[in-house]
């Protein structure tokens, strides 16, 4: 007799069993019992994200680009990032970062490109981000939610790679971003 799987994965992996063990509204968590792809018995947690995160780089006619400070919870410390934030469903990545940039900097751009879009944490969430970059900014108003507490710095945008380089700006998005513009 044949064992039933709820569902066949990529690379071999079957999900014997799976139930949400916890959500809220912007994750859950899924505990699922499977088969490895050698055949083995396993377990396998997977955090899934409801929004896609959505990260900007604002580059003005001279080159510099605003960077946030803010605490994040989960760190208990303060880090540098670009503007960041979620795309809820029924809304576009390019909406949510028109939203996110007004919303942390203050600003609005007239020229917007996709950046890059990446997986993050692949091993254990199917978070996704697109990141864009803003350019023929004008000023906006800032309108901070309720778990935002930033500082925001303009610099040139050369000093936020070297800030990178540094170590100083270890948020995911953010290195990916602003390498990604290095390189270009």
């Amino acid at each position: 007799m044949s064992e039933k799987y709820i569902n066949q994965k990529t690379g071999g992996w079957k999900t014997k069993t799976s139930a949400v063990v916890y959500e809220n509204p912007w994750i859950s968590v899924t505990h699922n019992e499977v088969i490895t792809p050698k055949g083995t018995d396993g377990i396998y947690g997977v955090v899934h994200f409801k929004n896609t995160a959505i990260g900007v780089v604002p580059i003005d006619d001279q080159g510099n680009t605003w960077l946030v400070k803010q605490s994040r919870y989960s760190l208990d410390q303060y880090t540098w990032e670009i503007p960041e934030g979620g795309c809820p469903q029924g809304e576009s990545p390019l909406e949510a970062a028109k939203r996110e940039l007004e919303e942390e900097v203050g600003m609005q751009a007239r020229t917007w490109q996709q950046l890059m879009t990446m997986h993050l944490s692949n091993s254990v969430t199917d978070e996704f981000c697109v990141v864009f970059v803003a350019r023929e900014l004008f000023a906006g108003t800032q309108q901070l939610e309720a778990t935002e507490d930033i500082e925001v710095k303009k610099l040139p945008l050369q000093e936020a790679i070297n800030m990178v380089l540094r170590g100083e700006i270890t948020d995911a998005i953010s290195v990916a971003a602003l390498l990604r513009l290095a390189v270009q």
